[in-house]
């Protein structure tokens, strides 16, 4: 669900482009491939756009993954960016990944924390380590309560009891697999400054917990489903909606995830990003279609769909798979 209205002239997304000298967006070289291998979720947190949870039964099957491999190998992907839910929980997880690296392939996976504390969850810690799988993980504050209150009650201390698991298998060290944090403001704002926000995350978890990470990424909340029915439930749809319009910055148009990266679901089906998926906007705005129909040599320079919803990647400082863009 999306709450802005698509009538209101001043909600155009292409007219904004238009209006700072920017035609359309169209791909550039594909660069990475992000896949979404299911909803299922040990949490169901307050800002979650794809709506995962306990209780959602989309799973990618293992077919579809082999489908996704064999792609991959055609199109000579060089990094893969796994995502769910808690992508952990799907049973062919593993195997996944093990495919992916064996096309010499990077590997990144989406990471709630929490999972590693999960029943059968117990190796994993260890497992993402001996295979050097960079980890993006949800840690959308410093504090505990702030922390709970977004993800649930007892999500931080679970959280910091992970990143420890995680520094002794040497992530987060020098020499170490990448650990990257996430951050995402628990309300109806921007996020801060990301350098200085990373400066105020290294000094209190390594000073309160002894916990080390190797850079944050700060990611703006996207009024499309679960955060937009808090934002409506709230009051603050109306104001959300124009602080995104009023702070849009051309700047961050050329480093948007959908100019590089597809994204596909779990049943394989593409899309032009994560957001445009859950919003089930095909890949250019045109028919669905599954990964393994797309010609690799076709896709750069294709038309990317865009809504209303992209002034949340837009505004301010930007945000994307990668955090901020400006």
């Amino acid at each position: 669900m999306n709450f802005f209205s698509v009538d209101q002239p001043r909600c155009s997304f292409p007219q904004t482009l238009r209006d700072h000298g920017i035609d359309s967006l169209h791909r550039t070289a594909l660069r990475e491939l992000q896949v979404n291998v299911g909803r299922l979720c040990n949490q169901a947190c307050e800002h979650c756009h794809v709506e995962a949870g306990p209780k959602r039964t989309e799973i990618m099957a293992w077919d579809t993954m082999q489908r996704i491999v064999a792609w991959c190998r055609q199109a000579g992907i060089s990094a893969v960016d796994i995502t769910g839910g808690a992508p952990e929980l799907n049973p062919h997880f593993r195997e996944f990944v093990d495919a992916i690296l064996n096309l010499r392939a990077t590997v990144t996976a989406r990471c709630n924390l929490t999972v590693l504390l999960e029943s059968g969850q117990e190796d994993l810690a260890s497992w993402y380590a001996s295979r050097r799988v960079r980890l993006v993980c949800s840690l959308p504050c410093y504090t505990p309560d702030n922390v709970d209150a977004q993800r649930g009650k007892g999500v931080f201390a679970k959280s910091i009891a992970a990143l420890k698991q995680l520094n002794d298998h040497g992530y987060g060290s020098e020499n170490g697999p990448r650990l990257d944090l996430v951050y995402n403001p628990g309300g109806a704002f921007l996020p801060p400054d990301q350098q200085a926000l990373e400066i105020d995350y290294r000094n209190r978890l390594r000073a309160d917990f002894g916990i080390e990470f190797s850079g944050l990424m700060a990611l703006a909340n996207l009024p499309i489903n679960r955060f937009a029915h808090y934002l409506e439930r709230t009051g603050q749809l109306a104001s959300y909606q124009a602080l995104l319009l009023e702070n849009f910055n051309p700047s961050t148009v050329p480093g948007l995830m959908c100019r590089h990266l597809l994204s596909v679901d779990w049943l394989g089906e593409v899309f032009d990003c994560d957001f445009n998926q859950m919003l089930s906007l095909p890949m250019g705005g045109d028919r669905r279609q599954h990964l393994w129909e797309l010609d690799p040599d076709k896709i750069s320079r294709s038309p990317i769909a865009v809504g209303p919803h992209c002034y949340g990647c837009t505004a301010g400082a930007g945000s994307s798979c990668g955090g901020a863009l400006a």
